[in-house]
């Protein structure tokens, strides 16, 4: 049976390493280290799931129509991997932002640190 492509993006170091965990539960762990690199791998092998930590866009040159690092990532997702189940980790002084981008994409699921395995295991299982 193949296993489902997990898309793992490293682009905040806050964001643990769950590798173990996914390959566990079935999944193909395809890492990497920024949203652009995601996005381009997007049309090859469209992922059953991403995960991703959250950074808010307000230092950024996005700030006006971003929320975070995650929105051109989820937009692509709509057009290229319709399917794909997200989740996001957030830090606790995010988690207002966060929810903003959670009311655009209701279907994301969207997880506060310190994030237990077993949180992550559940959203992923769900």
């Amino acid at each position: 049976m193949p296993q489902r492509p997990l898309y793992a993006i490293h682009d905040s170091p806050a964001l643990p390493d769950f590798s173990a965990l996914y390959r566990r539960l079935g999944f193909e762990v395809i890492a990497f280290p920024t949203q652009r690199k995601a996005i381009a791998a997007l049309k090859r092998r469209p992922p059953a799931v991403v995960t991703a930590a959250f950074v808010d866009a307000f230092h950024t040159y996005y700030q006006a129509t971003n929320i975070s690092n995650l929105d051109v990532m989820l937009q692509s997702l709509v057009k290229y991997a319709p399917a794909a189940r997200v989740v996001v980790i957030a830090d606790q002084g995010d988690a207002e932002k966060a929810g903003r981008l959670r009311r655009l994409h209701p279907d994301l699921t969207l997880l506060l640190r310190p994030v237990a395995e077993t949180d992550l295991e559940q959203a992923l299982r769900d």
